[in-house]
């Protein structure tokens, strides 16, 4: 059928290049195939279509998520813009309440600040509401999850506001929120400084769990609410002193003037950014700028100490002849703007500093959106190796190769999981924990598998990892040092079960999968036999190692339990495996066994001892013996296969 539709076959992307330009919903995807199928096309093109088809999908959800960050930097950048040009505070808080509820998709987002006069908090904005008396609420210091958030100057998140123990309920807080009928609440508290002045909020009203990057982004609104609340201040501040003071005209002049390099400060970083400059770029537009040395120092740099002093409320500093500015991005401090050659640093020129901190946090957080974008797209490789070993090869391995993975090299397959001492339960709680510790491990898995240049991806409740092996490596050796490695970073045991070697996952796709399976099967050993925390082969569970693995390594498994006692005959002339096979065929009883090999008591027990100095003290325990015993069997039945 393919020779009826040449074009099918020679370009199955054509109609979906088409639908991705027109930005089609993905139901359309569907039609391409459908009308092939009515037209008669034979399988070879509608396989065509269908790979098609997904790689367009795929092509469409990226450029979505692109789309969705390209929305919330603009949205920051607007929000930045409205603080430059401050002239109404309710107008921008509204602003900014607006476009945390669009960008995070929530039904409701609100907004409180703390009366210090009537020692309680209110709703000074409020988005979505259709509630009057959850408008009109006044909690006092400490109750509800806004309490929660003010005590201790950290968000938090409830999937299920009434079923959340962790924070104080109040008859009016609870019934306020009941009749806006929420459920799932992110709070996050506006800094000033330490102090709280008041908390951000998120809600739906129905249970939800709130990802990382959207309490990360959140933060962000919530970092420039407060500047636009202490930029407003600073202005009633400054208005007050210019009533107070004769030299009024000259100080507005020297204020004038600052800000408006202020203005074209923030215009030029705009620009920066909007053009893809970097950090050193932010650093560099300032240093110009405050006639300084700007640099930017990582949290994990040599300043880490120093680091600390700046704090994550992104206001700037001064240490010794230098300015500090956090950058920090949800609560997260991601490293500093560091100022040299200017300690007399005047109020405006000191908010320029946190300016381009704010924006160079932007900036970070957008990398690690392409960090992670990074990684989705090894576990996307990973899952095609599991789930579709029909994949075209050489497809396979140009994608590994953009990646910085070798899948003609020999690799392990891993399979860990989370073992830590609070497992999730039932219930929507249960779920979430669940859902975090998928993410913990998920995270950890996917930058160790980075790092070492191989793939990962979540996988069963846990994750499964492609590693490749170096000179000298074992599968057991690779799944102790990744369980090692997994436990301190998730700072909990991580189980890690390995599979034996794959020569070249890209050559042998099928391989992958039947892999897995022997890893997973040795993994859940592991949990049976006690050994949580741990990492292993088949090869390091003795009898049973030889029943998970599918290499089904019987040379191998008997020269691991008897090749000492095999090697020794063999180089000595001796008759101990004969001698061992016997010992156990009489119940271990030197008297019975000196009859059936017709020898001298004492020459039974001096072999026996031999015996013992080369397989190890514990070998009559049951659980060797019994490992001794089958290695005798397998031994007999199949001695060419010994060493």
């Amino acid at each position: 059928m393919s020779h009826d539709h040449p074009h099918l076959s020679d370009h199955p992307e054509a109609p979906y290049l088409a639908l991705l330009a027109r930005g089609a919903p993905a139901e359309a995807y569907d039609r391409p195939a459908l009308l092939a199928r009515a037209d008669g096309a034979g399988p070879e093109a509608l396989a065509g279509l269908d790979a098609a088809k997904q790689l367009a999908l795929r092509v469409r959800a990226d450029l979505e998520g692109r789309r969705r960050r390209e929305a919330e930097l603009s949205a920051l950048f607007e929000t930045a813009h409205d603080l430059a040009g401050l002239r109404d505070l309710d107008a921008v808080l509204r602003a900014i309440v607006q476009r945390a509820r669009s960008l995070l998709g929530t039904e409701v987002a609100y907004l409180s600040l703390n009366d210090p006069t009537a020692g309680d908090t209110y709703m000074r904005v409020t988005e979505g509401s259709v509630a009057a008396r959850f408008q009109q609420l006044r909690l006092g210091m400490g109750e509800g999850l806004g309490g929660l958030v003010a005590q201790t100057a950290r968000p938090y998140v409830t999937a299920s506001y009434f079923d959340d123990e962790r924070f104080q309920h109040t008859s009016a807080i609870d019934s306020g929120v009941r009749e806006e009928g929420l459920v799932a609440i992110l709070g996050v508290p506006l800094m000033l400084g330490s102090t709280v002045i008041g908390v951000l909020f998120a809600a739906d009203r129905h249970p939800r769990v709130f990802a990382r990057e959207e309490i990360a982004l959140l933060g962000s609104f919530a970092a420039h609410a407060a500047v636009a609340i202490d930029t407003a201040n600073l202005l009633a501040e400054t208005r007050s002193a210019l009533a107070e003071l004769e030299k009024a005209n000259e100080t507005i002049r020297d204020h004038s003037a600052v800000l408006e390099r202020a203005s074209e400060v923030h215009d030029r970083l705009t620009e920066l950014v909007l053009r893809g400059g970097g950090v050193r770029d932010v650093a560099d537009a300032v240093s110009e700028v405050l006639a300084g040395t700007v640099e930017f120092a990582d949290a994990d740099s040599a300043q880490a100490g120093v680091l600390q002093l700046s704090g994550s409320d992104g206001h700037a500093l001064r240490h010794g002849e230098d300015w500090l500015a956090g950058v920090s991005a949800g609560g997260e401090l991601l490293g500093a703007l560091v100022l040299h050659g200017q300690p007399g640093l005047d109020p405006v020129d000191r908010r320029t500093l946190e300016r381009a901190a704010m924006v160079t946090s932007l900036l970070l957080l957008a990398r690690r959106s392409a960090g992670e974008a990074e990684q989705r797209v090894r576990g996307e490789l990973l899952d095609d190796l599991l789930d579709a070993p029909g994949r075209d090869p050489r497809l396979l391995r140009e994608r590994a190769t953009r990646l910085r993975a070798d899948l003609d090299a020999p690799h392990v397959v891993l399979a860990a999981r989370l073992d830590g001492p609070h497992p999730g339960g039932a219930g929507p709680g249960g779920a979430a924990r669940r859902t975090a510790e998928r993410r913990r491990i998920g995270s950890a898995a996917v930058y160790l598998a980075a790092t070492r240049h191989g793939l990962a991806s979540a996988r069963d409740g846990g994750t499964v990892l492609l590693l490749p092996l170096g000179p000298g490596d074992t599968p057991a050796e690779i799944a102790r040092q990744t369980a090692k490695q997994l436990s301190t970073a998730l700072h909990e045991p991580v189980t890690v079960g390995a599979s034996a070697v794959l020569a070249a996952p890209a050559a042998t796709p099928t391989a992958v999968a039947t892999a897995y399976a022997e890893a997973r099967r040795c993994l859940e050993a592991l949990r049976l036999l006690g050994r949580a925390g741990e990492g292993a082969a088949a090869q390091d569970l003795g009898f049973l190692g030889l029943l998970l693995a599918d290499t089904r390594d019987i040379a191998g498994f008997v020269d691991r339990t008897i090749g000492a006692v095999v090697a020794y005959d063999r180089k000595r002339g001796t008759d101990l495996v004969r001698t061992l096979d016997a010992y156990f065929a009489n119940g271990m009883s030197p008297a019975r066994t000196k009859e059936q090999l017709h020898v001298h008591v004492n020459t039974v027990a001096q072999r026996v001892e031999r015996i013992g100095r080369l397989l190890g003290p514990d070998w009559q325990c049951p659980a060797r013996a019994l490992e001794i015993q089958l290695a005798l069997r397998l031994h007999v039945a199949a001695p060419a296969m010994t060493p």
